[in-house]
């Protein structure tokens, strides 16, 4: 079959379009614009000469015109009529477990509003609602490796939320399935067996090969997410695997079973890059702000004029290089929290040998004082190197 996969380019997507093209099927990445393709004509071209649609389009956050109204629902509900319209029959939408009729985020609200319309249409439509789905390169299985491997993992409440996750290839599997022998109904895709988020961490801290986890207990109040998502976990994301496991002649995998033996070490130490280069660039950042907060005044002013003097810079000259060099300080801070670009952190290797080299010609015996003023240069080199060099992570 020749299929449609929009939103081949995301984590769902991707793996449904490397499952069908294994499978022999001929698989086109939809390359569409969402935002605009909100009317039955836009969408003609993309469908001509083909035998199904995959829709794997999906926001958890909206930006700007990508909005869950036009993304979840205007755009869905026009490409249906086009699919009615030129005889592309078999369309499998993936939606999401919770879009029902007890709703009330605009994520599954606006997935619910499409859902409904297509199930109005005469077409050979399945409607796929996924649980939490893991596997490599998505975004929750990122957030929940992330926390599995903290120190100390907060918990929102006392992690009793309800989840039942699916791992990636089984989604995928299933929707090959679906393709080959569609079914007009809406199928829960979850795993074998629901858990409470508390268990959850603990069995992904122990295929990270990880010891016991240690766990805090948040306030929802003080749980730094969006409202509308919170509400979506405490709701509970479960439902009974029967239907999955009748569709893909066995039962999905076990959560135990999520990473393969051998990629734990490999996966835990990616998941700890995820907020370890954050703390680097946040204390790093705040060295740069707090010495230029404390060369504005909170040092004598004429203490550091002193020093000044000794390098050659007197009056009106060293009170410009004084402050604009803390305010150079305070710049390089700030741009610290919230850029992450290779120049930045060269820029600052850059100052940083230059003062060292000022230092050790004018200033030798800093070198030897106790508290190391300027050997602590010496790994805020180091930590721009390892910023400079994963300076594309995220």
């Amino acid at each position: 079959m020749r299929i449609l996969v929009l939103g081949a380019g995301g984590f769902i997507g991707g793996h449904a379009a490397a499952a069908l093209r294994a499978a022999g099927h001929d698989v086109v990445a939809g390359r569409i614009d969402y935002t605009r393709a909100q009317a039955r004509e836009d969408w003609l071209p993309a469908l001509h000469g083909m035998d199904a649609v995959v829709n794997a389009v999906g926001i958890i956050r909206e930006r700007g015109r990508r909005t869950f109204q036009a993304l979840h629902d205007a755009a869905p509900r026009a490409l249906f009529d086009g699919c009615a319209s030129c005889g592309v029959r078999r369309v499998i939408q993936i939606s999401a477990l919770g879009a029902d009729a007890a709703s009330s985020s605009r994520f599954h609200l606006t997935k619910r509003s499409a859902d409904d319309y297509l199930a109005r249409l005469d077409l050979e439509w399945t409607i796929v609602q996924p649980s939490i789905v893991f596997g490599e390169g998505g975004a929750s299985a990122r957030l929940f490796t992330l926390l599995a491997t903290l120190p100390v993992t907060p918990l929102p409440g006392e992690g009793g939320q309800r989840v039942q996750p699916i791992h990636v290839a089984d989604l995928a599997a299933l929707i090959t399935r679906l393709i080959e022998s569609p079914l007009r109904l809406k199928l829960p895709a979850v795993g074998p067996r629901d858990l409470d988020l508390r268990e959850w961490l603990s069995l992904l801290r122990a295929q990270l090969g990880l010891g016991p986890p240690r766990f805090l207990a948040v306030p929802l109040w003080a749980v730094p997410v969006e409202r509308e998502t919170l509400q979506m976990l405490e709701r509970g994301n479960t439902a009974s695997p029967a239907l999955i496991t009748k569709v893909l002649g066995r039962p999905p995998r076990a959560p135990e079973r999520f990473v393969e033996p051998g990629e734990g070490k490999l996966l835990a130490n990616r998941a700890k890059l995820d907020w370890l280069l954050p703390l680097l660039r946040g204390s790093l950042g705040l060295v740069w702000i707090v010495s230029g907060v404390v060369s504005l005044g909170l040092y004598p002013v004429e203490e550091s004029l002193a020093m000044l003097q000794r390098v050659g810079l007197t009056g009106a000259f060293a009170r410009l290089t004084l402050y604009g060099s803390a305010l150079l300080d305070i710049a390089l801070g700030v741009a610290t929290l919230f850029l992450h670009r290779k120049i930045l952190w060269q820029l600052q290797a850059a100052l940083i040998l230059g003062y060292t080299a000022i230092i050790s010609v004018f200033l030798p015996e800093l070198w030897l004082h106790p508290f190391g003023p300027v050997l602590k240069n010496l790994p805020m080199l180091a930590a721009l190197i390892v910023l400079h060099e994963l300076a594309g992570r995220r």
